[in-house]
């Protein structure tokens, strides 16, 4: 059985930055994450201190930091802790990004209410696809989201 390693609080942090985005544009920068935590949960970090936290300058936030950091990026703050949580939120997260791009709607759409053999077929197309453009198989994302 092969365990999985852990992430740190900077790597997970990193990972809302890249990919939780607000709609049409790049990320979020340091300065507006701070400001968005003070105005929505009167917590203060600087920017610089965000910053630090995700490059792994400093590894040990205090507790109310974290749950400001989940809250405004829309994370639980298990997310920071439980390796579970983070996989489960991530997948979500992929979920999410992937339903902006109109053509997955498009085909996600399509699909609604094909029959189960159907969709196993329609599965196998796109897994046959990601590996002739050299893509990851998402297999692990999929299956944390089949128990929802």
């Amino acid at each position: 059985m092969t365990e999985k390693k852990e992430r740190t609080f900077a790597e997970l942090l990193d990972y809302l930055f890249r990919e939780v985005r607000p709609k049409g544009r790049g990320s979020f920068t340091y300065a507006e994450v701070a400001e968005g935590i003070r105005a929505s949960s009167g917590v203060t970090i600087s920017a610089s201190g965000i910053q630090q936290l995700r490059t792994g300058k400093n590894s040990n936030p205090k507790f109310e930091t974290v749950r400001a950091l989940a809250g405004y990026f829309g994370v639980p703050p298990g997310y920071f802790f439980e390796e579970e949580t983070a996989e489960r939120t991530q997948a979500t997260i992929q979920v999410v990004a992937a339903m902006r791009d109109q053509e997955v709607r498009r085909v996600a759409l399509r699909a609604n209410g094909l029959s189960t053999s159907s969709l196993r077929m329609v599965n196998e197309v796109i897994d046959h696809a990601r590996r002739l453009e050299g893509m990851a198989d998402d297999t692990g994302a999929a299956e944390l989201l089949d128990d929802e």
